[in-house]
């Protein structure tokens, strides 16, 4: 497999600030994005869970079902993929297993957090952290274990539970340990925010969680920041759930619905590449040119 869109990735993290990063809980969605002309997709955790399994994100979701989704969006789109991977599923031998499987379903990054298991939501009450040590192991097994240069990003949660000043110490061990871009979830000031990329020596994420903990701030302002990715992990899934809403409870009380309430079917069938696939049906046809003589060859 081309590993170029990790080469992106990393070009990317080393010249630019400020890139926005659409979060997609499935195929469809990793296509939207490719399709509006977003440079990077992030696999969710909490919209894979939510999307997939209707469940909140409290750890439910498992390799086999993150593997199965990173194959399915590599198969779409070309675009950098980083893939939440919650606790990594295990131990740090664990974590081995989880990058090198990840690694070849085709994931250009990874990002492993410090919580226990099972986690929690970013932006939920009640989390627990594992102790750092165990977290740095964890860190090295993943930068250890990858083939590829699979980018390691490392996530703390600490804000919620040591502090700001603990988050920004776990994250500098991180660091150390081979971490090549920190997340620090939910810090809940502006000058928190501000004061993350100032002092942590690696590329930074931000996370926009819109209903959630941290500050909304536009992509330029995290730019000057010195913020080099601008997380939007659920934004398609709300905007999906509204839609599905709002159609649902047309139909509900109308008892019929028109394609003007809906994305149209032409649309559809484009964003999922149909017009490709009847493309290749008809070049590949037996009644194609060329098709009896291979046939008798």
């Amino acid at each position: 497999m081309s590993t170029s869109h990790i080469q992106a990735l990393r070009a990317m993290l080393r010249e630019e600030k400020g890139v926005i990063l659409p979060g997609a809980p499935n195929a469809l969605a990793a296509r939207i994005i490719a399709d509006l002309g977003f440079r990077a997709v992030y696999l969710t955790g909490a919209g894979l869970t939510n999307m997939h399994l209707g469940l909140p994100d409290l750890g439910f979701m498992d390799l086999g079902l993150v593997a199965d989704h990173v194959m399915a969006i590599r198969g779409v789109i070309d675009l950098p993929l980083i893939v939440d991977i919650d606790t990594g599923f295990g131990n740090a031998i664990n974590v081995t297993r989880t990058v090198r499987t990840l690694e070849q379903a085709g994931a250009s990054a990874i990002q492993i957090e410090d919580q226990h298991s099972p986690k929690r939501c970013g932006h939920f009450e009640g989390k627990e952290l594992v102790p750092l040590e165990e977290m740095v192991a964890k860190v090295r097994a993943a930068v250890d274990t990858r083939r590829q240069e699979v980018v390691v990003i490392a996530r703390t949660d600490a804000c919620a539970v040591e502090g700001f000043e603990g988050a920004i110490e776990r994250a500098g061990r991180y660091i150390e340990a081979g971490a090549e871009v920190t997340f620090v979830e939910a810090p809940e000031s502006l000058d928190d925010l501000r004061a993350v990329p100032r002092r942590l020596k690696a590329p930074q994420l931000v996370n926009m969680v819109l209903g959630g903990k941290t500050p909304i701030i536009d992509a330029k302002a995290a730019a000057d920041m010195g913020f080099s990715l601008v997380l939007y992990a659920n934004a398609a899934l709300q905007g999906a759930v509204h839609g599905m809403q709002t159609a649902l409870s047309t139909l509900k009380q109308k008892g019929v619905l028109d394609e003007s309430a809906v994305t149209s079917f032409g649309e559809r069938q484009r964003l999922v590449g149909k017009p490709e696939f009847d493309r290749m049906e008809t070049r590949y046809a037996a009644h194609a040119p060329g098709a009896s003589r291979h046939a008798r060859d």
